[in-house]
């Protein structure tokens, strides 16, 4: 019988003011344990969802960039009523937690690695999986792709972000239907088509998770932060179902990068016509 270990994450709500949930769930997507409030229905789709995102996140390191150390650090949601972060509890088993929009995101992240130091007695560390091994079990080609043809569709707003910040890497615009209409030059047609599929169910999962955040008044997604070892990926909000993915080195400056990519999005709606008609725009 597995241990419910709910008892555990009282810890996060009890001490981090604005926190709002916390859920441990196991690889295949089974919870192990969640904070007290919570919806048993709730409780298993939330970990059913976290499960694939921790997948998906870890299955997209190549595009954050080559690197020996590619290890998976965490998931970061941001929606306009709250965050959710999600981050490796151990062998098979990971913790995801909820708080308000003004949350004190050093101090959550705090109690979060505490836990899981805490729950070493019951859980071991998780293996480190490296961008060859996520794409040998997706399915998806490895960094070499990039090396291929460029995608044909080039973004001058997004080729100007990437010059211009130190440490950026590329970037793809993706349309409501999931499929790219565009990308920064250089970017080879095989890479944007495979990070456009797990961006797509990336996006799908945050939105699912919603609920988890808070209360769904006015609820709105905003972004999807995946953190490396070796670098970053952003997931934002393009506007008309559409969204931006890109990729930037570990000690890029985030802060510049994003603020950057926020700004370039409105401009980007003359890209979003449907796919043939792009490079006529």
């Amino acid at each position: 019988m597995i241990e419910d270990l709910s008892w555990m994450l009282e810890d996060i709500v009890a001490n981090v003011p604005r926190a709002r949930h916390a859920v441990l769930l196991s690889a295949d997507g089974l919870p192990r344990g969640s904070t007290e409030g919570m919806d048993a229905k709730d409780v298993r789709t939330i970990s059913a969802a976290m499960a694939g995102m921790q997948s998906l996140s870890r299955a997209t390191s190549h595009f954050a960039g080559p690197g020996e150390d590619r290890e998976w650090n965490q998931t970061i949601i941001e929606f306009s009523h709250g965050w959710i972060f999600l981050i490796g509890a151990g062998q098979g088993a990971y913790l995801a937690a909820a708080a308000a929009p003004d949350v004190d995101m050093q101090q959550i992240s705090f109690r979060m690695h505490r836990l899981v130091a805490r729950l070493g007695n019951n859980l071991t560390s998780p293996p480190r999986v490296h961008a060859e091994d996520a794409g040998e079990r997706t399915g998806q080609p490895r960094a070499q792709a990039q090396a291929g043809r460029g995608t044909g569709i080039p973004i001058a707003d997004l080729d100007e972000v990437i010059g211009q910040v130190r440490g950026a890497r590329h970037a793809v615009l993706l349309g409501a239907d999931g499929l790219p209409r565009g990308a920064t030059t250089g970017m080879s047609q095989d890479l944007a088509d495979t990070i456009s599929a797990a961006m797509t169910g990336i996006h799908a999962y945050s939105r699912a998770t919603a609920q988890f955040a808070g209360p769904l008044k006015e609820a709105h997604w905003r972004q999807t932060v995946i953190e490396f070892q070796h670098g970053w990926i952003f997931l934002i909000s393009a506007g008309h179902g559409a969204f931006l993915a890109a990729a930037a080195e570990h000690d890029a400056d985030i802060e510049e990068f994003t603020t950057r990519l926020h700004q370039v999005v409105p401009h980007l709606s003359r890209d979003l016509a449907p796919r043939g008609e792009a490079s006529r725009a």
